[in-house]
């Protein structure tokens, strides 16, 4: 059996999972850290000399075409889902709510008109950020809209 090899930058980040599942099941791997350059340029050579070797799908772009080929669908589930309910657990808001609004705002970050066929989602979108204490904090200096992802991701950053 092949050993797996995790390759991430060399901070805890979004690998963090990733690790504690390798751990839990007692997967053999080992484990590619890459460094960052520091401010202003964060080079990022060492990861970019290997990256186009690995014989990955990169750049996304093609996966990127295939998400937003898949997206109306998910998002039609969701639509449906809600139907005509405020939330998504009912008439009263819960903690997936919040988690549904991150998610369907992220991706309308990605795809602005991805929601133009789902009125309920927008509707939805429209309540969660007219609810009172969230839409203060949106009009706060505390409010981090941007960045999406770190610096290095292609989107979500402006």
């Amino acid at each position: 059996m092949a050993i797996t090899t995790l390759g991430y930058w060399d901070i805890r980040g979004l690998a963090h999972a990733i690790r504690l599942l390798l751990e839990y099941t007692d997967t053999s791997y080992e484990e590619k850290r890459y460094t960052m350059g520091d401010a202003p340029d964060y080079d990022q050579s060492e990861w970019l000399s290997e990256k186009f070797k690995l014989d990955l799908d990169f750049p996304n772009e093609k996966l990127k075409l295939e998400y937003l080929q898949g997206l109306p669908e998910k998002l039609k589930l969701l639509a449906q889902f809600l139907g005509k309910r405020p939330w998504f657990a009912g008439d009263k808001i819960t903690f997936v709510d919040f988690v549904a609004y991150d998610v369907i705002e992220r991706n309308q970050v990605f795809e602005p008109r991805c929601l133009d066929a789902f009125p309920t989602l927008k509707e939805f979108l429209a309540r969660f950020e007219g609810l009172e204490k969230i839409s203060a904090y949106m009009k706060s200096s505390r409010f981090l809209p941007r960045p999406v992802f770190t610096k290095m991701a292609m989107w979500g950053n402006k």
